[in-house]
């Protein structure tokens, strides 16, 4: 159930952002306003979506391990590839003390799993199994992809919203013209509404991660209690908020830095406590089928 409305959510979500652009393009420009933010979009869209790998595994500064060098971690992933009958990811080790991990890769031929120093060293093998389970189910969903293309709406909105700025205002001659009352409202609330969207459609994409996750492990109290273990180290050993390891937070498994306050509010993840909680509820679920 919550996987058939997570996916309905997600198709809202990014429907609402394409409708804000087609609008605001239209308003600030007509038809040809339109075409520019289209165009803006697929240019945009395209960067993210071929360059996402290299950024992130840059951002942590992750190295390509060999089974020679990982061997428990590479039987882990290729007994839940096979599982899943999806081919075989790159494998990156991040030199990161704080336990996390992320999936990148436009698509299950181009993947890669990346975890940190930090969470093979806190999680029992069961968890850190789970764990890789959440970050294929990533890959497998598209994930990167949605990201990327709510990524790159979110950017046009911006991009309209200061294109607003060199707009003549109202009370010239041209009646088309917008008034400055809409147009602070365009500067304003256009790319606030596209960061929320954005972030809602990341906190959805994790729910799905995580039951999809635990449904290919067969474990949800696993992955239940490496959140736990992950959240609690992540808060212990946050990240520096750099800009490159910023681009990259969405994907990890949860939020590299420290949640206090409003920040909460502009999470790329939900609250820890939801996600053990569903997790709880899908394990209940399983063992009374």
């Amino acid at each position: 159930m919550h996987s058939h409305h997570n996916g309905l959510k997600t198709a809202a979500l990014l429907g609402l952002l394409t409708a804000i652009i087609l609008g605001a393009g239209y308003w600030l420009g007509g038809s040809g306003g339109l075409v520019f933010a289209v165009f803006l979009s697929l240019a945009l869209n395209a960067g993210s979506y071929f360059f996402s790998d290299k950024l992130a595994l840059r951002a942590m500064r992750a190295q390509p391990v060999s089974e020679a060098e990982a061997p428990a971690l590479y039987q882990m992933v290729r007994e839940l590839a096979t599982t899943a009958g999806q081919p075989m990811p790159r494998l990156y080790v991040s030199p990161t003390m704080q336990p996390n991990a992320f999936a990148t890769g436009r698509n299950p031929e181009h993947a890669a799993v990346a975890v940190t120093t930090g969470i093979t060293q806190m999680l029992s093998e069961r968890e850190l199994r789970a764990v890789i389970g959440h970050e294929l189910s990533h890959v497998y969903n598209r994930d990167i992809l949605i990201s990327s293309v709510a990524g790159a709406l979110a950017g046009i909105i911006t991009s309209l919203a200061h294109l607003a700025i060199f707009l003549p205002l109202g009370g010239s001659d041209d009646d088309d013209s917008p008034n400055p009352a809409s147009l602070l409202l365009m500067l304003i609330l256009g790319p606030l509404a596209a960061t929320i969207i954005q972030l809602a459609i990341s906190r959805n994409r994790e729910f799905q991660a995580d039951a999809d996750g635990a449904t290919l492990t067969g474990d949800p109290l696993a992955l239940a209690s490496a959140l736990e273990k992950i959240h609690y180290g992540a808060q212990r050993l946050p990240l520096p908020a750099d800009n490159r390891i910023t681009s990259a937070a969405h994907l990890m498994i949860a939020n590299p830095f420290s949640a206090r306050g409003v920040s909460k509010l502009f999470s790329t993840h939900p609250p820890m406590e939801q996600r053990v909680a569903r997790l709880r509820e899908q394990a209940g679920a399983i063992q009374y089928r």
